[in-house]
């Protein structure tokens, strides 16, 4: 009777089996579930397991939110899901991140969200994907030319090369509702980010962008501090950590700040950071342009030199999100890190350590 009642059900990072989760169906199943959000996150659930849970939300009518990331379910299990997405209008949610899918599902994915109007927010992060074609890309644009409901899409740990970054720019062009792209830890050049530039030049809805721990260096950041500084340009939070961009790449991104006040949020931490780079964010920071708590770095002096310390702050992980009252929301500020986040975040009276001197 408690988990008919139960609104949010949080059970990631246990031993949850095949077995488990059909116990589970039963109560999707249930009229009277008012389950709204089930978080499964890494748990021992492979394709039957999927299966079962496609089943049952082929018929609900209640849950909003699906988090299945870090289980092994496989191309036939992300098959059937989604083939549930085909008849399920209800799902607001959906993380299949480090699922080991493969080519086949993720094109079908995609090709479900061509006429897939309620969900808002998709993680497909960490496939399994060996073909060097990135036919992926191109669905993946095709369904951003057409889809006017997603607003949030995470590509991390795709493969992305500047090829598969020039198709997908092709469909993000013409697509006026996503708010949050994903791109880290992928293959994309100075090239690649050109092509996502041009498009933020034009775009007026992107707001998030995640570009860590790929390569754009000098020339890369370059392209996207003139893309920022482009009237009508509303991105508001940028991340470019690990990228190798040097003093010129980073110099100019801290222009583009001086001359665009919608950016409020940066981070560039794991760049190589010298000491005019030093100097221009602390004059942004001092001059209250950017808030401390609106980057990963902290300047600090010693012996007359200005060094920058890393914070543990990070880009926030979602946009998107959908409570266990059933409200959604679109969060407008950096909300509270979550409890999985990589780093553990700075508190009010701990000090930054300087891990990486001018």
């Amino acid at each position: 009777m408690y988990l008919l009642l139960c609104a949010g059900l949080d059970v990631k990072y246990n031993n949850i089996t095949d077995e488990g989760v059909g116990h589970l169906a039963e109560l999707l199943q249930e009229e009277s579930s008012a389950l709204r959000c089930l978080d499964l996150m890494f748990n021992d659930i492979l394709a039957d397991g999927a299966e079962i849970l496609s089943k049952s939300l082929q018929c609900n009518s209640t849950l909003l939110s699906l988090r299945l990331s870090g289980n092994k379910i496989g191309n036939r299990g992300a098959m059937h899901l989604a083939s549930m997405l085909q008849v399920n209008n209800t799902l607001r949610e959906l993380e299949l991140a480090d699922c080991d899918l493969f080519t086949q599902s993720v094109i079908a994915l995609t090709i479900v969200l061509k006429s897939n109007r309620t969900l808002r927010s998709v993680d497909i992060s960490r496939p399994l994907l060996f073909s060097h074609q990135e036919e992926w890309a191109v669905h993946c644009s095709e369904m951003l030319a057409v889809n006017g409901s997603l607003v949030e899409l995470h590509l991390g740990k795709m493969g992305m090369t500047d090829t598969g970054m020039e198709r997908l720019t092709e469909g993000l062009r013409l697509n006026r509702s996503l708010r949050f792209l994903d791109l880290r830890c992928n293959r994309v050049t100075r090239d690649g980010v050109k092509h996502l530039a041009e498009v933020l030049k034009q775009n007026p809805t992107l707001e998030i962008i995640d570009l860590s721990s790929n390569r754009i260096e000098d020339e890369g950041a370059a392209y996207l501090s003139e893309a920022i500084t482009w009237p009508g340009c509303t991105l508001k939070e940028l991340s470019v950590n690990s990228n190798n961009i040097r003093t010129e790449g980073l110099l100019s991104l801290t222009q583009a700040l001086k001359a665009n006040t919608t950016l409020t949020h940066i981070y560039i931490w794991g760049n190589h950071v010298e000491e005019p780079v030093c100097q221009a964010f602390r004059e942004l920071m001092s001059s209250g342009r950017l808030l401390p708590e609106q980057t990963d770095v902290s300047p600090y002096e010693v012996d007359g030199r200005v060094f920058l310390a890393e914070v543990f702050q990070n880009l926030r992980r979602h946009y998107y999100s959908t409570d266990s009252s059933e409200t959604e929301t679109c969060s407008v500020s950096n909300p509270a890190p979550s409890p999985d986040s990589t780093f553990p975040q700075l508190t009010e009276n701990q000090d930054p350590v300087p891990l990486q001197p001018c």
